[in-house]
């Protein structure tokens, strides 16, 4: 499976006095394009919640930033599957600019946990939802 991929605009709100986006904001545009990614492989978050009984919460994150977004840009965000275990996914996420071919203005490594929701303890991930999730490399 292909990289999934989003897009967003850059808001004067997500940006600093500079007009440069605001460090914090990479991890919110990664973040909304992992929820629309598990959308796309038709899983919504409150009905695991609901439904299931667990959540997904950041554990780590690691990220690089390389180039600085800006005030309007439309961002591309990518997010790959590099890990699958029994109670976490960890992924490798990319932003760039949109039709830009001076590479990613910022990369990061993001693990997630499954956790029960009520109690916020690891918890594994449901089988069906493994059997969605696309292969690693």
């Amino acid at each position: 499976m292909a990289d999934f991929q989003w897009q967003v605009r850059v808001y004067y709100e997500d940006t600093d006095t500079g007009g440069v986006v605001y460090y914090a904001n990479y991890l919110r545009f990664m973040e909304r394009a992992r929820t629309e990614w598990i959308r796309m492989l038709g899983f919504e978050q409150d009905r695991l919640i609901r439904d299931d009984g667990i959540l997904f919460a950041v554990r780590s994150a690691s990220l690089d930033y390389l180039r600085p977004a800006r005030f309007n840009d439309l961002l591309n965000v990518s997010v790959r599957l590099v890990e699958r275990r029994r109670a976490s996914l960890a992924f490798e996420q990319q932003i760039s600019r949109v039709d830009d071919d001076g590479g990613p203005l910022c990369t990061g490594t993001i693990r997630v946990a499954c956790l029960t929701a009520v109690t916020l303890e690891p918890s594994p991930i449901p089988a069906y939802l493994l059997e969605e999730l696309p292969d690693v490399d």
